[in-house]
C-alpha cells in the first residue's frame, strides 16, 4: 500500500518533475549496470581459451617490455611462438628464457628492422609461417620520441621512424598474419594501442605519436567489424603508463604496473571488446578522466610534458659535454 500510495503521489506530479524523475532514473540505471559490468569483466570474467584460435602465436617487439612479458604469458597458455624483433642477440636470449621455463613450447624467430627494409622484413615472416596454424598475432612493435618536444623540434628521421614502425608496420604484418586466419575461420588480433589516443584529449609534445596510435585504434576498429563474422576477434588494447624502457619508468606501482603485471592481465582480455583497457587501475584513471573538463585535462597534459621535455633537454646537454 505505501508504495502504490508513493507512485500515486508521483504520478500527480507536474509533468516536467516526471521528465525530470525519469531522467534522472535512467541515468542512475545506466551507471549500474555500468559499474556492474566493469566489476564483472575486470574481477569475474575468465579468459578465453587461447588455443581454440590456432597453436602459434606471433608477436612483434618481442624482446623487451610488454612484448617480451607477453610471450612469457601465451607460452604459459601453452602456445608455440614465433617472435619478431631486430636484434639477433636479444631474440637469442628471449628465446632461451622461455624454453628454458616452458620447455615444450615452439619458438621461432625472424628478424624484422621496423624502420629499416619493413618489406624484405614482412616477406621473410610470409615464408616462416607458411603452413603454420597462427591463431593469435600481437602487434606491440612500436616507438616513441626520446622526451617530449614541439612538434617544430621533431626531426624528419623520427617522423618518419614513428609512421614506419607504429602505423606501416602494424599494417604489414597484419596483412601478412591475416589471409591464414580468414582461411581457417579463426584467430585473434591485439593490437597494443596507447592511452593517449583513446583517454587522454590530447597528448601535446607527443603530436606524431599520438596520431600513430590514433591510427592503431581506428584501424582495429575497423578490423574488428569487418572480420568479426569470420571468426577473427580484433582488439585494440590502450595501456597507460607501464614501467619499460620505452616508458622511461623504472618503478612500477598501482597505477604504473610492471610488463609482467600489464600482461597478465592482458591475455584475459584477448577475443573480448574491441577497445579496452585491461589493467582494471587504468580503467578508474579512465573514467576520472572521462569525467574531467578537456580544457583542464589538456592543460594538466601540456605542463606535464613541459616538465618532460626540460628534463630531456637537461640530459641532452650533459651528454653532449
Amino acid at each position: 500500500m505505501e508504495l502504490w500510495g508513493c507512485l500515486s503521489s508521483l504520478m500527480d506530479q507536474p509533468r516536467w518533475v516526471l521528465a525530470v524523475f525519469a531522467i534522472g532514473f535512467l541515468s542512475l540505471l545506466k551507471t549500474s549496470i555500468a559499474v556492474v559490468h566493469w566489476l564483472f569483466v575486470s574481477f569475474i570474467r575468465r579468459g578465453k581459451n587461447l588455443k581454440r584460435y590456432g597453436s602459434w602465436a606471433v608477436i612483434t617487439g618481442a624482446t623487451d617490455g610488454i612484448g617480451r612479458a607477453l610471450a612469457f604469458q601465451l607460452a604459459r597458455r601453452g602456445l608455440n611462438l614465433v617472435l619478431v624483433g631486430r636484434s639477433p642477440d636479444k631474440l637469442r636470449d628471449v628465446t632461451a628464457a622461455i624454453t628454458e621455463k616452458y620447455n615444450k613450447v615452439r619458438i621461432e624467430t625472424v628478424l624484422i628492422d621496423f624502420a629499416g627494409d619493413l618489406v624484405e622484413g614482412v616477406a621473410r615472416l610470409k615464408t616462416a609461417i607458411e603452413g603454420m596454424d597462427v591463431g593469435i598475432l600481437v602487434n606491440n612493435a612500436g616507438i616513441s620520441y626520446p622526451y617530449a618536444k614541439y612538434f617544430h623540434e621533431v626531426d624528419e628521421v623520427l617522423i618518419e621512424n614513428l609512421i614506419k614502425v607504429n602505423v606501416e608496420g602494424v599494417t604489414r604484418v597484419t596483412h601478412a598474419v591475416l589471409p591464414g586466419m580468414v582461411e581457417r575461420k579463426r584467430g585473434a588480433i591485439l593490437n597494443i594501442g596507447s592511452g593517449v589516443a583513446a583517454v587522454l584529449p590530447s597528448e601535446p609534445l607527443y603530436a606524431v605519436y599520438a596520431a600513430t596510435k590514433s591510427y592503431v585504434d581506428q584501424f582495429s576498429k575497423c578490423l574488428y567489424v569487418e572480420y568479426k563474422d569470420m571468426g577473427i576477434d580484433v582488439q585494440c588494447q590502450v595501456p597507460l603508463y607501464v614501467a619499460t624502457k620505452m616508458s622511461s619508468i623504472r618503478r612500477s606501482s598501482f597505477f604504473v604496473p610492471s610488463a609482467d603485471t600489464y600482461a597478465r592481465a592482458t591475455v584475459d582480455w584477448i577475443g573480448y571488446e574491441p577497445r579496452c583497457t585491461p589493467y582494471w587501475p587504468h580503467s578508474l584513471v579512465w573514467t576520472l578522466v572521462s569525467l574531467l573538463p578537456v580544457a583542464a585535462v589538456d592543460k594538466w597534459r601540456l605542463g606535464f610534458c613541459q616538465n618532460i621535455r626540460k628534463r630531456g633537454m637537461r640530459k641532452e646537454s650533459r651528454k653532449e659535454k
